[in-house]
C-alpha cells in the first residue's frame, strides 16, 4: 500500500512530540521518585549497580507516549482498551516502585489489564496453521481467543520486565521491537498502529539518554510493565492480522530476546528444582557480565541480536523467496550466541568456587 504524506506527517510529529515530552518529563519524574522514596538500592547479588538510583522513569515514557497518541492517533475502541490497560499497569508499577508488592498481586493486575484490552476487541482470533500437512492456512481460535490473547499479553509484559537488568537494555530492546513492528505495520497498511508505535518509539528515545550506562534513572516496573503491555497489545492489532502461513514467527521474532530469556530462565529454574518465578542472577545479560563483558558491551550484543531478529521478521513479512533462509540464519545466530555465553559462564562459575574454598581455609587458620 502507498504511504501517504498525511501518514508520514502524523507519524513524524507523533515521534518527535513523544521524544521531546519524554525527555523533558524525565528529570521531573526523577525528582518525584527521590521524593517518594522510589529508589533502587543494590542489596541483592543480581543487581549490577553499586549505589542507589531513582526508578519509576517509565512514568516519563508513559506521559510522552499517551499525550502523543491522544493528539496524533485515532483513538478507536481497540486503542481505548490498550490505553486503559496501560493506565492500569502504570498505576501498579508506580506503587510497586515505591513499595514492593507481592508478585501474585502484580500478576493478577496484569491479567486484569489484559482483560480490559480484550474486552475492547484486542484479540488474537486467527492463528497460522503450524501443521504442514493441514489443508487450512490458518486456525480460527473461537472460544480459545480470549485465553490465548491474555496469555500472550501477560507473557510479553513479564518478559520485558525480566530483561530490565542492565542500563538501557529493556528500553533499547523495546525500541528495536517498536521499529520492527512499525515497519511491518506500514507494509500491511496498518497506519494507525504505525502512528501509535511511532509515539512509543519516540517516548523510548526521549528516555534513553537518562537510562544508558551510567544510568541516572531506571524505568522501574512502571516502565517495564508498560512497554511489555504496549508491545504485546500493539503486536496483536498490528501483526496477528497478517495471515501468511509463516506469520506465526513474526511476533515471536519481534520480541525474541525477552521471550527467549524468559523461557530459558523459567525452565532452567524448574530443572534445578527452584521456584520458576523467583528472581536470580541467571538471566542472559547476567551471564554476559559474568563472562567479563562491561554493561555497555553486554547491552550492545543484545541490541545486535534484537536487531537481527527484527530484520528477519521484516524480511519474512516482505520477501517470499528467502523467508526460510532468514529464519534459519536468525535462529542459528541466536543459538550460537547462547552456546558461546553458556560455555563462558561455566568456566567463570568454576573460578569463584575455588576462591571461596581458599578464603574459608584462610579464615579457619586465622581462628586457630
Amino acid at each position: 500500500m502507498e504511504v501517504t504524506k498525511d501518514f508520514l506527517l502524523d507519524a513524524g510529529l507523533a515521534l518527535v512530540a513523544a521524544v521531546i515530552i519524554s525527555f523533558i518529563a524525565t528529570p521531573a519524574v526523577k525528582m518525584f521518585a527521590q521524593k517518594v522514596g522510589a529508589m533502587d538500592v543494590p542489596n541483592e547479588a543480581r543487581r549490577v549497580h553499586d549505589h542507589p538510583i531513582p526508578r519509576m522513569g517509565g512514568l516519563a515514557i508513559f506521559i510522552g507516549f499517551i499525550l502523543s497518541v491522544v493528539v496524533f492517533a485515532d483513538v478507536d475502541k481497540q486503542v481505548q482498551g490498550i490505553l486503559l490497560g496501560a493506565v492500569v499497569v502504570v498505576l501498579i508499577g508506580v506503587v510497586d516502585d515505591i513499595v514492593p508488592l507481592p508478585a501474585i498481586l502484580k500478576f493478577v493486575v496484569q491479567i486484569a489489564a489484559a482483560a480490559i484490552a480484550v474486552f475492547h476487541g484486542v484479540k488474537i482470533e486467527i492463528f497460522s496453521n503450524l501443521n504442514p500437512f493441514g489443508s487450512a492456512d490458518f486456525w480460527i481460535l473461537g472460544g480459545l481467543s480470549v485465553p490465548v490473547t491474555i496469555l500472550w499479553i501477560v507473557a510479553i509484559t513479564n518478559s520485558v520486565n525480566l530483561i530490565d537488568g542492565l542500563d538501557g537494555l529493556a528500553v533499547g530492546v523495546s525500541a528495536i521491537a517498536c521499529v520492527t513492528i512499525l515497519i511491518i505495520a506500514v507494509v500491511l497498511g496498518q497506519w494507525n498502529v504505525a502512528i501509535i508505535l511511532a509515539a512509543l518509539l519516540g517516548a523510548c528515545i526521549g528516555f534513553m539518554p537518562y537510562n544508558l550506562n551510567p544510568a541516572k534513572i531506571f524505568m522501574g516496573d512502571t516502565g517495564a510493565l508498560l512497554l511489555g503491555f504496549l508491545l504485546a497489545t500493539l503486536s496483536i492489532i498490528g501483526l496477528f492480522k497478517f495471515y501468511a502461513v509463516i506469520s506465526f514467527a513474526v511476533p515471536f521474532l519481534c520480541m525474541g530476546v525477552p521471550l527467549f530469556d524468559t523461557a530459558f530462565s523459567f525452565f532452567r529454574r524448574l530443572f534445578k528444582g527452584q521456584n520458576p518465578m523467583k528472581p536470580d542472577r541467571g538471566h542472559f545479560h547476567h551471564r554476559l557480565i559474568d563472562m567479563g563483558l562491561s554493561q555497555k558491551q553486554a547491552v550492545a550484543i543484545l541490541y545486535l541480536i534484537s536487531g537481527l531478529l527484527g530484520l528477519a521478521a521484516v524480511v519474512i513479512t516482505t520477501s517470499g523467496e528467502i523467508k526460510a533462509i532468514i529464519l534459519v540464519v536468525a535462529v542459528a545466530v541466536a543459538v550460537g550466541v547462547v552456546s558461546f555465553v553458556l560455555r563462558g559462564t561455566r568456566k567463570k562459575e568454576a573460578k569463584p568456587a575455588s576462591s571461596d574454598a581458599e578464603q574459608e581455609a584462610k579464615d579457619d587458620e586465622i581462628e586457630k
